[in-house]
C-alpha cells in the first residue's frame, strides 16, 4: 500500500476528513433508522423517493384523518453540508417528538452532500424537494399524505445549523421567484450556519479560531465568491428584503460560535425593509444544535415546544 494515500487533504474534523487517494472518511451523521411507528408518541413516518437524487421521510401525529388538513413543515437536516441524513436517528427523535407536539405533517429532505457533490447541490435537491411537495397543493399527485393531510395555506420552513441555512435560502428563492403553490407562513433557523469575512462583535477574531469556518464554506462551495457570498451571508443579499414568509423564528445558543451570526440575522432583516415579524430565542448554556443530542433536556424539551408554538400561533 502507498503509503502516501494516508495523506489527509482536507481535514475538517470532527466532521470528516479527505485524503489524497480521494477517500473521504466521515466521524458522524452516517447512522441510519427506518422509518417506523414511534412507541412512545405514535408518529408514524415513511419514507419517499422524489427523483434520483433526492428523498424525503414523511411524518405524521398518531391520530389523523383526511378530513383534518395539518400545518406543513418542510425540515432540512443539518451537517455542514458535509455530513448528516433525514434518515439519522438523531432526526428522527427530534421530529417524531415535534411532530407529536405541534400536531404538524413533517416532510424532511434528504438532500446530496459536499464534497461528492459540492454545492449549489443541496439547494438544488431541495428545491426540488419543494417543487415536488409544491405540486400536490392541486391534491392530484401520487403521494397520499400530502394530497389528504397537509395544508399548503400553512407551509413553514425549518432546519438547523446547514439546514437553517437552506430553510432561509429557500424562503429567499419564493419569494424573489413567487412559485405557484407556495404560501410560507413562517421559517424556523435553529442556530444558523452563516458565517462573513468580518468578525462580528463577540466573535472570534483570530485567524486560527476562525479558520475551519473559513475553510469550510469554500470546500462546500468551490464556485464560491468567499465570505461575502449571499448564501452564507444574508447581509451581503440584495434579495434580503423579499423573504418569502411573513414570520421568522431563530434559535441561538449561549455557547454556539455561531450564535452571533443569529442575532445578526435578526438585525439586518429588521433594516432590509421586510415586512414580516422576527423573534430570537437564546438558550444561554447550551451549545450548538445541543437538542439533538440531548433530547430529553429541560432546554431541548422548551425548544420544541417553542417551535410548536409558532407554527400553531
Amino acid at each position: 500500500m502507498d503509503p502516501h494515500n494516508d495523506d489527509i487533504v482536507h481535514d475538517f474534523y470532527p466532521l470528516l476528513q479527505v485524503f489524497k487517494d480521494g477517500r473521504i472518511h466521515r466521524f458522524r451523521g452516517i447512522e441510519t433508522v427506518p422509518a417506523s411507528v414511534d412507541p412512545a408518541t405514535g408518529v408514524h413516518s415513511k419514507d419517499v423517493k422524489i427523483s434520483d437524487s433526492v428523498s424525503a421521510r414523511l411524518y405524521v401525529p398518531k391520530s389523523v384523518d383526511s378530513d383534518q388538513k395539518l400545518p406543513l413543515l418542510v425540515y432540512f437536516h443539518g451537517g455542514g453540508f458535509v455530513i448528516g441524513t433525514a434518515f439519522s436517528p438523531l432526526y428522527q427523535t427530534h421530529l417524531d417528538f415535534l411532530v407529536a407536539q405541534a400536531n404538524v405533517m413533517v416532510v424532511s429532505v434528504d438532500y446530496r452532500r459536499a464534497p461528492e457533490h459540492p454545492l449549489p447541490a443541496a439547494y438544488e435537491d431541495s428545491l426540488e424537494a419543494l417543487h415536488w411537495i409544491a405540486s400536490h397543493s392541486r391534491r392530484s399527485c401520487p403521494e397520499p399524505w400530502l394530497n389528504e393531510y397537509a395544508d399548503f395555506e400553512s407551509l413553514f420552513f425549518a432546519g438547523d445549523s446547514a439546514g437553517a441555512n437552506i430553510a432561509h435560502n429557500m424562503a429567499i428563492r419564493v419569494g424573489t421567484e413567487k412559485p405557484e403553490g407556495y404560501n410560507v407562513e413562517g421559517i424556523v433557523l435553529v442556530h444558523p450556519y452563516f458565517w462573513g469575512r468580518e468578525a462580528l462583535s463577540g466573535e472570534p477574531v483570530e485567524p486560527q479560531s476562525r479558520d475551519f469556518l473559513d475553510r469550510l464554506w469554500s470546500f462546500v462551495k468551490p464556485s464560491t465568491i468567499g465570505l461575502d457570498d449571499p448564501w452564507i451571508d444574508p447581509s451581503k443579499d440584495p434579495s434580503l428584503s423579499s423573504l418569502g414568509c411573513k414570520r421568522v423564528m431563530i434559535f441561538v445558543a449561549g455557547k454556539d460560535v455561531l450564535k452571533q451570526r443569529g442575532l445578526f440575522y435578526k438585525e439586518v432583516l429588521d433594516k432590509s425593509g421586510w415586512g414580516g415579524i422576527v423573534e430570537v430565542v437564546e438558550t444561554k448554556d447550551e451549545d450548538h444544535v445541543f437538542h439533538l443530542y440531548n433530547p430529553t433536556i429541560d432546554n431541548a424539551v422548551s425548544l420544541v415546544r417553542s417551535v410548536a408554538s409558532f407554527v400553531n400561533e
